[in-house]
């Protein structure tokens, strides 16, 4: 019995090892580092990176490092489960048999090192044609660095650990095959991966359920004979896999004379998938791969090796164009650039990510913003929605329904489209263009406010937005599940969570409450504007009386807005002591207000922070103690990037703040809150104070009194205001809060 927890924690372990060996081998090898730098060179030149050398080196080493590693899961669970003859090790008598292999390999070449025994073992599975995609050595980043001598001895050693009753650790053999234990690797191998590339697993319950609600129509509506469905975000390959079992299945209905292999390989051919993830994307096709022979009953490798098995799962960034004639419409043509591990030029017979090619789009894109400044400007420009500093939430949204098939004039033949995303658009400005400029031409016909339910891995509030690729309906209603309650605690099994199971129930039945979700009938004009609220139990009929009755601020006006934002709080935020021992004046400090002192309708002490600004002209000032001070931090200071650009392509001094509103700054009474809050406590400010970010100002128009602050000020902290804004502000995550310390001082919490 394979013990996944154990495995995790032993892999991320050799994880750690193998980086160390392969930054290694880059820094002394010029074979393997110069390479790299000139692979490095190209991306920059081509702008798909804005990466440091340092910074993009370690990410290759991490992605070698872990392929290195996954190469090794793969061949043992295919040796474990008699799929190949034992290489590395082995239950019983296999491992045995594993090591007296090896011995007669170096017998046949004396030269070999132990990382050619490994690469022995990736061959055995690359005999078939699927497997040739998992190792392959143009792309696959374990051939990228090879693993030293040392490095391979450590891991082969590591495979053949016994336990005390002579068992071995890791035993793989599994009867059924399951191969949902490589998602959790996939999640979780490598800390720098996951938080990289936003790794989440999506829960089989979630991704049934969005399955259930396109593919299943589609298959209602399309022939099976070249259907095609894709997960531009594929990840370990979840939606894949389930939707590759229900097109066996539909081809077993169909036709029930057809061979099971012939099955399998038309299952495999309706079913795309693309991540820019290598790893995920190598155990994906793994995933799929095992399926497919289950499927077909083959046993063996040799057996796999007489037949073709090709999978359409590709890596790459699926948000790029692969060429001019798959370009969509607005977007510029393919930059002719690949990275060394992406492979999506491969599949271009299979018409890969070709806009408006597919019946069914699904998937569970990443909730991250895009730190790089290359990407972030490239998909400005791409795509319509983006938005400030928007999540890749956004994009991937667009990029979903174009890929989906268009309706014609008569709305029939449009592509279903399902996907599980943050919900942080439906409220931060960076949504306002989805929401306002996108949707209104595309048909949504499901909104379900699924952040009350209890998903694991998810601690992001989410939501599920299921539609079409056609012209919606001007006066047409969307099916909306509104939430009420969240879980009271975590779920013994999510998938019968309280209110996952009210949203399953309750979704096909319009006017129906429960404690947990209202469904209802909304008309579309109500998601056109930004932003959404999906409260219900009666909080939406509340809503809309107050939005009837509410006066806007700006009517009268008055700004909301931030003070001023640095982008690199700890080098100006230091404290009075330390701006004074090195001699910075008092007229170049100011209190620098972040949210977390706006508390109880008071400002907590704040610190002292270097204010590098002429207190008369409010302009940037070069006095000698801000250069003194700022001077070993110029270089990060000068590549902030605020909307795509540094500091100094917009024009400003490398030792100012990224940004500094000088109107918001003159005028001495504000009335701030903080960005993050439980609950609205607004404070009067009087001046002489600067607000960064995550303490926002409202600004009265200039004449305003004092009181006409203090007016505006109790309406704002009055409980009206407060119902108000929880409706109409981004939910950082309270019900799974109040789920997770639910469980204190009874389950762990991690």
């Amino acid at each position: 019995m394979l013990d996944r927890s154990r495995l995790l924690t032993d892999l991320q372990r050799q994880v750690k090892l193998l980086e160390a060996d392969l930054r290694e081998r880059v820094e002394t090898e010029p074979e393997f580092g110069d390479r790299l730098r000139a692979e490095h060179a190209a991306a920059i030149k081509a702008k798909r990176t804005a990466a440091t050398w340092a910074s993009w080196r370690n990410d290759e080493v991490t992605q070698a490092a872990v392929a290195w590693v996954l190469g090794t899961v793969f061949v043992r669970w295919c040796e474990d489960n008699e799929l190949i003859h034992p290489v590395l090790s082995g239950p019983g008598s296999r491992l045995a048999e594993a090591e007296d292999a090896q011995t007669k390999f170096f017998r046949e070449k004396p030269h070999a090192t132990d990382a050619d025994w490994i690469e022995h073992g990736f061959a055995e599975l690359r005999r078939s044609d699927a497997g040739a995609m998992l190792f392959d050595p143009r792309h696959n980043p374990a051939y990228r660095i090879p693993v030293s001598h040392d490095g391979a001895k450590a891991l082969i050693a590591f495979w053949r650990t016994r336990q005390a009753d002579g068992s071995l650790v890791h035993d793989f053999r599994d009867p059924d095959w399951d191969t949902r234990f490589l998602g959790d690797l996939y999640q979780d191998l490598s800390q720098e991966a996951k938080d990289k590339y936003a790794l989440l697993q999506t829960p089989e319950f979630v991704e049934e359920f969005i399955l259930d609600y396109t593919l299943k129509p589609a298959l209602d509506e399309f022939p099976l004979d070249g259907f095609r469905l894709i997960d531009p975000t594929c990840g370990s390959g979840h939606f894949l896999l389930g939707a590759f079992h229900r097109l066996v299945a539909a081809w077993h209905d169909q036709d029930p004379t057809l061979d099971a292999s012939e099955v399998a390989r038309k299952a495999l051919d309706s079913v795309h998938g693309v991540d820019i993830n290598p790893f995920a994307v190598a155990i994906a096709r793994f995933r799929l791969l095992l399926a497919a022979w289950k499927v077909a009953g083959v046993a063996t490798v040799d057996e796999a090796s007489r037949q073709r098995w090709r999978m359409t799962v590709a890596t790459g960034d699926s948000l790029l164009p692969l060429s001019r004639a798959q370009s969509i419409p607005g977007m510029d043509e393919q930059l002719g650039h690949q990275e060394p591990w992406e492979d999506v030029l491969d599949f271009a017979d299979q018409r890969l990510l070709e806009p408006g090619s597919y019946h069914v789009v699904v998937g569970n894109p990443p909730y991250i913003t895009v730190s790089d400044a290359n990407q972030n400007a490239r998909y400005r420009e791409l795509y319509s929605a983006c938005h400030r500093q928007f999540q890749l939430t956004v994009p991937f949204a667009q990029r979903f329904f174009q890929l989906a098939q268009r309706a014609g004039d008569d709305r029939r033949g449009s592509g279903f489209v399902g996907q599980i995303t943050s919900n942080a658009f439906m409220k931060r400005e960076f949504g306002t263009k989805l929401i306002e400029e996108f949707f209104p031409t595309i048909d949504l016909t499901h909104v379900i406010d699924s952040s009350g339910a209890y998903i694991p891995g998810h601690g992001t509030p989410t939501v599920i937005l299921v539609g079409r690729r056609r012209r919606p309906e001007p006066d047409g209603a969307v099916r909306a599940i509104l939430g009420i309650r969240g879980e009271t605690g975590v779920p013994e099994d999510p998938s019968r969570g309280l209110v996952w199971t009210a949203i399953k129930n309750q979704l096909d039945h319009s006017g129906q409450d429960s404690e947990w979700v209202s469904t209802v009938d909304l008309p579309r004009s109500r998601l056109a504007e930004h932003p959404w609220s999906l409260s219900g139990g009666g909080a939406d009929k509340l809503l809309a009386a107050l939005q009837e009755s509410k006066h806007n601020i700006s009517a009268y006006g008055g700004k909301v807005g931030t003070g001023a934002v640095t982008r690199e709080d700890d080098v100006f935020m230091v404290g009075e002591g330390a701006l004074r021992r090195h001699g910075v004046p008092e007229d170049l400090r100011r209190p620098l207000i972040e949210g977390d002192v706006v508390r109880d309708w008071r400002l907590i002490s704040s610190p002292q922070s270097l204010w590098p600004y002429n207190s008369n002209t409010l302009l940037a000032a070069e006095h000698p103690s801000i250069i003194t001070w700022l001077w070993p931090y110029r270089l990060q200071l000068s590549a902030r990037v605020a909307f795509g650009k540094t500091q100094i392509q917009h024009g400003r001094a490398w030792f100012e703040y990224s940004m500094f509103f000088a109107n918001r700054y003159r005028a001495p009474l504000s009335i701030t809150f903080a960005f993050v809050a439980t609950h609205n406590h607004f404070v009067l400010d009087r001046g002489g104070k600067v607000f960064n970010r995550s303490a926002p100002v409202i600004k009265l128009p200039e004449g305003a009194s004092e009181d006409d602050h203090l007016r505006l000020l109790g309406v704002l902290n009055s409980s009206a205001a407060c119902f108000w804004l929880k409706q109409v502000c981004h939910d950082k995550g309270r019900a799974l809060f109040r789920a997770l310390t639910s469980q204190v001082g009874r389950t762990p919490v991690r």
